[in-house]
């Protein structure tokens, strides 16, 4: 048995893995899902929402019980690679679904200007506004961009959910502390679940983090940006399946 902590991208909130996670508690693991600091219903204020905030939020609940699998879609890739370089101790191994998986020293925005990233539909239609910033994901063209596998009525259910997002954490890099925190965060095993119709995180992109982090399984799934709502029995599946191969 396994024990799943699931992480939220951008836009997103707890309802983001409530499909999955179900699945995952009847295949005999248990599974929590994390709402990141300032999002879904959470009343961080924006100000104080950062990827320092969000490693310290997924270390407090991984702190909670057994050394666990750390999921991260989209964004929360970024959040769990902080975290596990936070709290190793607490990390079994990191999965990442369609998701962000930095080197030390890299952000967010640093991995979507890359010339692999090319194409990126969220950089192309996401509107930013106020002071701290916050961006917004118009739900008019949210389907198209992070849904267009899923059912309509999914695609439009889903894009009704996004909330606003604090745009900090996306400058941010990930900082990998001393030595000792350094060598057991670099020897946690690593998988990849990737989308080969992600117009998020463009193939492409994918593929040059998984490979050069050495992520092993790869699982392939041939959806859109959001299997978690798109593919749910498959990511669940595949979930289960790096849990095999990891433990």
């Amino acid at each position: 048995m396994a024990r799943f902590v699931l992480v939220h991208g951008a836009f997103g909130g707890t309802w983001a893995w409530g499909r999955v996670a179900p699945l995952l508690i009847d295949a005999g693991h248990t599974a929590e899902v994390v709402e990141l600091p300032g999002a879904g219903s959470d009343p961080t204020p924006i100000a104080d929402v950062s990827l320092a905030a969000y490693a310290e939020r997924i270390c407090s609940i991984l702190a909670d019980g057994e050394p666990a699998l750390l999921v991260g879609q989209s964004m929360g890739g970024m959040a769990i690679t902080q975290a596990a370089a936070r709290c190793p101790q607490c990390v079994a191994a990191l999965a990442y679904v369609a998701a962000f998986l930095p080197e030390d020293g890299e952000s967010l925005l640093d991995l979507v200007g890359l010339p692999e990233g090319a194409g990126d539909q969220v950089q192309a239609n996401v509107v930013v506004e106020g002071d701290p910033p916050v961006a917004r994901l118009p739900p008019e063209v949210a389907p198209e961009v992070l849904y267009h596998c899923a059912a309509p009525e999914d695609a439009t259910w889903a894009a009704r959910q996004l909330g606003p997002q604090a745009v900090a954490p996306f400058a941010q890099p990930l900082e990998v502390g001393g030595s000792v925190e350094r060598e057991a965060f670099a020897a946690l095993p690593r998988a990849y679940v990737t989308c080969l119709q992600d117009r998020a995180i463009r193939p492409p992109l994918q593929r040059l983090m998984y490979t050069r982090a050495r992520c092993d399984p790869v699982i392939e799934l041939d959806t859109d940006h959001s299997p978690w709502l798109s593919a749910t029995d498959e990511v669940a599946n595949a979930l289960v399946r790096i849990a095999a191969a990891l433990s």
